[in-house]
């Protein structure tokens, strides 16, 4: 970018020829872009106009959360499909639904399945497809089911625990020489000697640490009930049974079985368990955390890293929306065993870096949220010109349209189990007022909080918003005027506004305390609710305050 600003002053004399005609979108589409660019310094300047027919205004809508604008945008597509929108009707490919991140394909791929809408992911894998997804689900599977044996083998030495194929060999071995899972071949070679060192440190946590998260999906036994005895034909199990046992247990089908030399005797055995102990949202961010497989992320330097966690913080998001661990792996194998037809209409998904050069009739621009888009990241690490790349982002998205753009954000997002505030995007602001129109959203207007978290700081569609009853709300004109002191660093203001908060226990440097798997230790570090604690035999981790009690009550 620079090498093009610096050009007139590295060639004096150099003639500029702007190519300002557009051939492509709509003059309100054009307009809006222009008003959003122009908020960049870094520009040599241009106004792009058109001959092409007024069309349609750049549409903007606010929504309660993401999932309220997932099954808005599906039902818009399924509209626009149909040509009821006064509009001509459009095909599955002649719309595009473009994210500023990845993790936010997951609320829209999860609700096209639902809703039987194909559709296509540009530039990248599905959402459930991506390499950290699946090696989330595989820790999830095995707390499920320590039998899983594929799910073993994809996560026994991700992140690395000192295992080589050696040692994986010699797992499997045991395995099959025993008939027993991956997991207690992995017990017993750790136990006979055959795996040593530094390996078998590792295995043998991973080991105990998939026995104790497998007891946490269960919850605690309250009651064993015995039924009468039923008596079985004499070889009906007798493949199972010697005659020699006395006493076998089939804990799979439920039954204690006793020998008896007239045919089998068996008493049916119920076990009434209680709630697990934790959630199982809980739960999966304390597999991710104890396993170290967060760790492994947050250390990984690659470009890639940070979007990867985005990712797995996404993945715990999509557990709130069922009742356990088990019924969120089926709907995802569900989801993995949904292969439509290459051949037919699908709506397109994407990024904005990977929309560049593309073109469609139709676009949506979801999660316009300050933060999110512009990126708070992105900010953080390159300030003003961080921003300003953001800007281009913005612009791209919504010059990929021809005929219709709609601009959409979410009041609220679920963090970690909480409901979160957001602020509308500043670009919003910067739309101009006669291009723009605001349309109504259902849920805004009935939320209790009026849509007041997403204001759009002071922006010039401000007395256009109020006009529409979703808007006019007392909590909505709040957040305008308070945004309108927003600067660089406003997304984490927001991010500080929690709605149905749960406390979060708070420990003081030096304060002693015990985590379940790593021990005694003392805290070192305090950053919000993570913690940095030097543990007596498992040295120094960081570790959420939710997962540590104090030493005292341990």
């Amino acid at each position: 970018m620079g090498n093009i600003l610096r050009f007139e002053k590295d060639f004096p004399g150099a003639k500029v020829i702007r190519l300002e005609q557009n051939y492509r979108s709509t003059p309100h589409i054009l307009a809006a872009a222009s008003g959003v660019i122009r908020g960049n310094e870094d520009r040599l300047g241009k106004e792009l106009w058109t001959e092409a027919a007024e069309g349609e205004k750049v549409r903007l809508i606010g929504h309660w959360d993401g999932e309220e604008e997932a099954r808005w945008i599906g039902d818009e597509i399924e509209a626009l499909q149909r040509g009821s929108r006064g509009l001509r009707p459009l095909t599955l490919d002649d719309m595009a639904i473009l994210v500023r991140a990845s993790h936010q394909m997951r609320a829209f791929e999860d609700r096209f399945l639902t809703i039987g809408l194909p559709y296509r992911v540009i530039g990248g894998p599905r959402f459930y497809e991506r390499q950290e997804i699946r090696d989330a689900m595989a820790y999830f599977r095995l707390a499920v089911s320590p039998d899983d044996d594929l799910a073993f083998e994809r996560i026994v030495n991700t992140p690395r625990r000192g295992l080589g194929d050696k040692a994986l060999q010699t797992i499997a071995r045991t395995a099959r020489a025993n008939g027993i899972s991956m997991v207690e071949g992995a017990r017993l070679a750790v136990e006979q000697g055959e795996i040593k060192g530094k390996g078998a440190t590792g295995l043998e946590m991973l080991v105990r640490g998939i026995e104790r998260w497998h007891k946490m999906t269960l919850g605690p036994v309250l009651e064993v009930i015995e039924e009468d005895l039923v008596e079985f034909e004499p070889n009906l199990r007798s493949a199972q049974l010697n005659e020699s046992d006395e006493f076998s247990v089939f804990e799979d089908i439920g039954y204690n079985a006793r020998g008896n030399d007239g045919g089998r005797e068996v008493r049916s055995t119920t076990v009434v368990r209680g709630e697990p102990p934790i959630s199982h949202v809980e739960l999966a961010e304390m597999i991710l955390e104890e396993s170290g497989y967060t760790e492994m992320w947050q250390n990984d330097k690659t470009p890639e890293a940070p979007g990867r966690l985005e990712n797995l913080k996404e993945l715990v998001k999509a557990l709130e929306e069922f009742e356990n661990l088990q019924g969120f792996l089926e709907h995802v194998s569900l989801i993995m065993d949904n292969e439509t037809d290459a051949q037919e209409e699908k709506v397109t998904i994407m990024t904005l870096h990977a929309a560049k050069g593309l073109e469609y009739p139709a676009v949506f621009l979801p999660g316009w949220e300050d933060g999110l888009f512009p990126s708070q990241r992105s900010m953080d690490e390159s300030g003003l010109k961080g921003l300003e790349e953001e800007r281009r982002l913005a612009y791209v998205g919504i010059t990929r349209a021809e005929e219709l753009c709609t601009i959409s954000f979410a009041a609220n997002r679920r963090v970690y189990g909480q409901w979160q505030s957001q602020l509308a995007s500043r670009f919003i602001d910067e739309l101009p007022q006669e291009h723009v129109e605001v349309v109504p959203s259902s849920g805004m207007q009935a939320s209790a909080y009026g849509g007041g978290a997403a204001a759009s700081g002071g922006s010039r569609l401000e007395a256009q918003a109020s006009r529409v009853d979703a808007y006019n709300s007392p909590g909505w004109k709040r957040m305008q005027a308070r945004s309108q002191q927003r600067g660089m660093q406003s997304p984490s203001e927001a991010r500080g506004l929690v709605i149905d908060a749960t406390a979060v226990p708070a420990y003081g440097l030096g304060e002693r305390v015990f985590h379940q798997k790593f021990g005694y230790g003392a805290v070192i570090g305090v950053e919000g609710d993570k913690l940095e604690i030097a543990f007596e035999k498992a040295g120094v981790k960081k570790v959420v305050a939710k997962f540590v009690m104090s030493a005292d009550s341990a």
